[in-house]
């Protein structure tokens, strides 16, 4: 059965093809210029164009040359996000994978492993997952349950900067190499670790205990993120709907990843501009996703009560929402009196009904009352209506005419190919010397005037890098690094 299953997955592999890209060329430089002088922006235009075009960001300086991170995470993309953001601003970032690997490796979806990428040299399949956030690392496997393996970590960490990990709580300072073992051992180092609900506390143990990895949507349940997203309980029939949903992106743990590198950053230039000392820093998914969660607590404590789930909508504004149309969904921004009445304009010339709601309503006429639930439903009835004999296309051409913000809902295959972000090389194509030819988001912090972020590589194969950082860091020549092999050290 399994030589079976076997030629079914090579022959379904075997049938897929890279889509090329771009399908239509991304506008030239001609044409982007007459659009800055259309918006009397020419100077301006290209003054930024020069300064931050993709094509000169390989030829400048990296804001953090010379760092020096391990990430020594598991399982989870916070540490892997993390050390991504610090890789691509230029720090030299070595993975410590367990000899059989990060388990992220393995994830794909449907558990098929069609949908997986086989590196050059070995063919080892690796998870797309795992590969996008592994640009600009290195790899080395390291058994730290061994107490051959936790003595040469301790020897790499001396070297470290910045040491990201995610482990149980207590885990590494229980093999001794946490942080106040290794801290003695290199005063400076940067210890950054990432969880869900902290390492302290009445609950530290709690989620840990009955697994710490694959938990990243208890941080969105603990903070109240699923309660609040999904349909609104009223706006559906009895019975029918208004169930939180968690987001399929992992969203808390991206969030903890980001606060992890700010935290870092901010302990680097504590450490260099004054101190001269590492610190210990922790970072939860609970509490990063948290903090960006509006007003949710601050309602709360001001009156007492759980704020509503509204989907889509925004409590806050009216129009301020995607709905759908002919082709898919439109998002039409009217968070002032301005932008309310142009859009009222704009939808009366094809449905006059809108008109006479605005008429007949007195309460629509002003900002604050026709935020109210039974005013969003009004509105938001009426334009679907008006929204659904209309394409993305021909809403946003619509509303532009008024001065009204409006984009259409895109899917990732439009996003690849939407003219703006060809142009200015958000989406691009990287030929990877190990996963070959891969399309990938640039980095958003790639448009630094000097010291951009760039991707110089995606994945790594298990282990590739063991031969040049065990060398290079601690003097290993390739016959005690067999032997460690042999043994299961590495």
């Amino acid at each position: 059965m399994r030589e079976v299953r076997e030629i079914e997955i090579n022959s379904f592999a075997d049938t897929l093809k890279v889509r090329p890209w771009p399908v239509t060329p991304p506008p030239s430089k001609e044409e982007v210029m007459k659009v800055y002088a259309r918006r009397k922006a020419e100077e301006f235009g290209k003054f930024t164009e020069e300064i931050l075009g993709f094509e000169s960001v390989f030829d400048k300086p990296e804001a953090l040359q010379g760092l020096k991170v391990l990430d020594v995470g598991i399982w989870r993309l916070g540490n892997a996000f993390a050390s991504s953001l610090l890789a691509e601003l230029g720090a030299e970032v070595i993975k410590v994978e367990p000899p059989t690997g990060d388990p992220l490796r393995q994830l794909t979806p449907f558990g098929r492993e069609e949908y997986m990428l086989k590196d050059a040299e070995r063919g080892e399949p690796c998870g797309l997952e795992f590969i996008a956030e592994m640009r600009n690392k290195y790899s080395i496997t390291l058994n730290l349950e061994t107490p051959e393996g936790r003595e040469l970590y301790k020897k790499l960490a001396c070297h470290a900067d910045v040491i990201i990990e995610n482990y149980p709580p207590g885990q590494f300072d229980e093999w001794g190499i946490g942080y106040r073992q290794i801290s003695k051992l290199n005063p400076r180092v940067i210890y950054c670790w990432i969880g869900i609900l902290g390492q302290w506390g009445p609950l530290k143990d709690r989620v840990s205990k009955y697994g710490q990895w694959m938990l990243e949507p208890f941080a969105q349940a603990a903070n109240s993120y699923i309660h609040n997203t999904g349909f609104p309980q009223d706006l559906l029939p009895r019975g029918s709907g208004g169930d939180p949903t968690r987001s399929g992106v992992w969203i808390a743990d991206y969030a903890a990843g980001e606060q992890a590198a700010v935290n870092i950053l901010a302990a680097l230039y504590y450490r260099d501009e004054f101190s001269g000392r590492g610190q210990f820093i922790e970072v939860t998914s609970a509490e990063a996703l948290m903090e960006i969660m509006d007003f949710d607590i601050s309602w709360y404590g001001f009156n007492r009560s759980i704020k509503a789930r509204t989907g889509g909508w925004d409590p806050n504004l009216n129009q301020y929402a995607w709905n759908p149309c002919k082709d898919g969904y439109m998002m039409i921004g009217g968070q002032t009196d301005r932008l309310w009445y142009r859009i009222c304009m704009c939808i009366e010339r094809e449905l006059p009904q809108f008109g006479r709601l605005i008429t007949e309503d007195p309460f629509l006429k002003e900002i604050a009352a026709r935020n109210a639930f039974q005013a969003l439903v009004k509105t938001y009835t009426l334009t679907t209506m008006w929204l659904r004999e209309n394409t993305r296309a021909q809403v946003e051409k619509k509303l532009l005419e008024y001065e009204v913000a409006a984009g259409p809902v895109m899917t990732i295959d439009e996003v690849a190919e939407f003219p703006h972000f060809k142009y200015r090389r958000w989406v691009d194509i990287i030929e990877d010397s190990n996963y070959g030819e891969l399309m990938y988001a640039v980095s958003p912090n790639s448009y630094q005037h000097r010291t951009p972020a760039r991707v110089k590589w995606m994945g790594r194969p298990l282990g590739y890098d063991n031969a040049e950082i065990y060398r290079r860091y601690l003097g290993l020549g390739y016959e005690q690094l067999r032997e460690l092999k042999e043994k299961g050290v590495i």
